[in-house]
């Protein structure tokens, strides 16, 4: 999934098209689910059919040749999925895999709007990041999950032994899906960038936090205060423990890390004896 805005000569971007399409997907309540998984199928087509990507996200061919190309494809599909898949490739994207990525993370808002759609958002969200606190110290497992060498059938076979009746469906779900997608991130990250998404659809920004030692209740509050006024909106802490870090803490908001950490210090002193 990209990061950041996509812009074609029509200044279609990822945010745009969220804004766009959010409302239609979180309308569709429980029924997310379902529209995320047929986006995911436009997805899964796109990023494995060079041709068919070529062809819908080609600028000079004109809008309406694709639209009707894509509808023609997607007969079967939820009409509500046709309308989007048609409009995004009427529009124009800086580059060919920029129409993948979108279509991606509306599936993926779709499948969270599910979520959101019965009160199980926070739920889905903090099940991701047990997930990948779990896999920190599960270096086989998660390397069985992200060896695209291994046939996906028995990834998929994994997640089911590992998480299935244990975690809400929505997150059962994107934990298959992100061991099938392993083309651009392993498995870990990209349950990450959907905890992300899930945080974003709630308003919030996500603060993953390395510390030497569990927080204390009071130490969580006062650094998400913080946190949040520092940045001027709510924050998600998402705390794993390493002791390997000695002390202090590495904060990471999007693309800023703050690392405070003894083994950064000691780091930073050693450069600076070797300078």
């Amino acid at each position: 999934m990209a990061d950041g805005a996509m812009r074609g000569e029509s200044g279609a971007s990822l945010a745009e098209t969220q804004s766009v399409y959010e409302p239609v997907l979180r309308a569709a309540g429980t029924e997310g689910i379902q529209l995320g998984e047929q986006l995911f199928a436009v997805t899964d087509a796109l990023g494995s059919s060079a041709g068919l990507r070529r062809t819908l996200s080609d600028p000079t061919l004109p809008g309406a040749v694709k639209a009707d190309l894509a509808a023609g494809l997607l007969g079967a599909f939820d009409a509500r999925v046709v309308d989007v898949v048609r409009d995004l490739v009427q529009r124009r994207w800086a580059k060919e895999a920029d129409l993948g990525h979108a279509v991606e993370r509306l599936a993926l808002t779709s499948v969270l709007s599910g979520a959101a759609a019965r009160d199980a958002l926070v739920t889905v969200e903090d099940e991701l990041f047990r997930i990948t606190r779990l896999l920190t110290t599960e270096r086989a497992t998660r390397i069985a999950l992200s060896d695209d060498g291994a046939p996906v059938e028995a990834r998929n076979a994994l997640v089911e032994d590992l998480f299935a009746g244990k975690v809400d469906e929505v997150t059962l779900f994107l934990a298959h899906r992100a061991t099938t997608n392993l083309r651009v991130r392993r498995f870990v990250p990209n349950l990450l960038s959907y905890a992300d998404v899930a945080a974003a659809l709630r308003q919030r920004l996500v603060a993953s936090v390395t510390s030497a030692v569990e927080l204390s209740a009071a130490q969580r509050e006062r650094l998400g205060a913080l946190l949040e006024s520092a940045y001027g909106r709510p924050v998600q802490l998402n705390v794993t423990v390493d002791p390997a870090v000695v002390g202090g803490l590495r904060i990471q908001v999007g693309a800023d890390v703050i690392d405070a950490t003894m083994l950064a210090r000691l780091g930073d002193a050693r450069r600076r004896l070797a300078g």
